[in-house]
């Protein structure tokens, strides 16, 4: 009795072990035939070491134990390319280094056509990269960089396709050269400044020595316009003070005559004739100057000629033309007008020279005082200018007056 129940216990645990061993094989199982990809990736599945297939994203089932899958990103990747030393057509050492963007575009090939990609791709990347810089002049390294990285590219893109990956683009980081070649880089870089500054300076001390020679010139011919108008000025008004000197010299005198006409006429009174005779003289200068007489003839002339009063007389119309007194205001005024279209002019012609222009338009202050001079008197001499006193004979000496009767 007791060895069968002893049996039966071990047949028992025989079989519970089996079953958990035959759970434990279906597990393994399930597990080796189902494969996971994921959604940015691609799987190239081997069976006994024959390629069949690509695995795309999501579940799929593969055979157990006799299969192998081999995982491919389809992203865009990113590929560091380690620093190359090379040397330039210009026999210069450089260094450079740069970062490769790959995606693969056809797992089946990037599989069976190349042995780590990624690998073969860096690799071909750095000789691209050391015979590029090899054929270029060492300023081109340093100033062309975006053709420096579509030379990269182009060498890339034929092996690269037969392997399935796409080289997306190429981005040279730093292109260094020697440190010697450094140094003499900023030692010209200096010079090239300290040149560059030597002019600039240069240029600016003559730019401000023509501004300045422009600036004295222009004050010249103000100064003379100035002096010119002054003296022309000047010379009417001593014009003026001639004439009213020789009119008063004038005026004195016949005042004498009068005066010792009627001294005469007093003594002539206290004798016995009453008839008298007068001079014509007298009685036209006692028409001019004197004062009312009462019950004289020059009194009785006085007035029936007008209201009896007796008036000395002003400038004639000739004296008044040979002296411009009607037209004094206006030559004033021609004169102020003209000097205010220089000045204006002049500004004009200073800020042309600030702003570059060359200023070589400026009139010159012979041909400035020959206009004026032509614009005042068309007959080529200014009215009252100087060297004469108002007489159009201009030798300083007035012309005798006819005599009023």
């Amino acid at each position: 009795m007791f060895p069968a129940v002893v049996l039966q216990s071990l047949v028992g645990g025989t079989l519970a072990i089996v079953a958990l061993v035959l759970l434990a094989l279906a597990v393994v199982v399930v597990y080796q035939m189902v494969e996971i990809v994921d959604a940015y990736e691609k799987r190239a599945l081997t069976v006994f070491g024959e390629y069949r297939k690509l695995l795309e994203p999501g579940i799929n089932f593969v055979p157990p134990f006799v299969s192998k899958t081999y995982p491919f990103d389809m992203r865009t990747q990113t590929l560091d390319v380690p620093r190359q030393e090379a040397i330039t057509r210009d026999n210069s050492p450089v260094t450079a280094d740069a970062v490769v963007y790959i995606r693969v575009m056809d797992a089946k090939r990037a599989f069976l056509e190349v042995d780590n990609y990624k690998k073969a791709v860096s690799n071909l990347a750095q000789t691209t990269l050391r015979a590029v810089l090899g054929d270029m002049e060492l300023d081109d390294t340093l100033n062309k960089r975006q053709e420096i990285n579509a030379k990269i590219r182009r060498e890339l893109d034929e092996p690269t396709d037969e392997w399935g990956i796409r080289v997306e683009s190429v981005e040279v980081r730093e292109v260094n050269p020697s440190k010697d070649v450094q140094q003499a880089m900023e030692q010209q870089t200096s010079a090239e400044r300290k040149r560059r500054a030597m002019i600039l300076e240069a240029q600016g001390e003559r730019r401000s020595a023509i501004e300045k020679a422009q600036g004295d010139k222009q004050s010249e011919i103000v100064r003379a316009q100035g002096k010119k108008q002054s003296q022309i000025l000047e010379a009417q008004g001593d014009a003026i003070s001639t004439v009213l000197r020789a009119k008063s010299a004038e005026s004195m005198g016949e005042r004498a005559v009068i005066d010792k006409g009627m001294e005469t006429l007093e003594s002539i009174g206290q004798g016995e004739s009453t008839t008298f005779v007068l001079p014509q003289e007298l009685s036209s200068m006692l028409g001019r100057y004197g004062k009312h007489l009462t019950g004289s003839d020059v009194s009785e002339l006085s007035k029936a000629d007008g209201d009896g009063e007796l008036d000395s007389l002003e400038f004639d119309t000739e004296t008044r033309e040979l002296l411009g007194l009607d037209n004094i205001e206006e030559i004033l005024g021609q004169i102020d007008k003209e000097a205010d279209v220089d000045v204006e002019a002049m500004e004009e012609e200073a800020q042309a020279i600030k702003e570059g222009n060359d200023a070589t338009n400026i009139r010159d202050p012979d041909e400035v005082i020959q206009e004026m001079d032509a614009e005042m008197d068309p007959s080529g001499s200014p009215v009252g200018g100087p060297g004469g006193d108002g007489n159009a004979d201009g030798d300083g000496e007035r012309e005798p007056e006819p005599e009023t009767e």
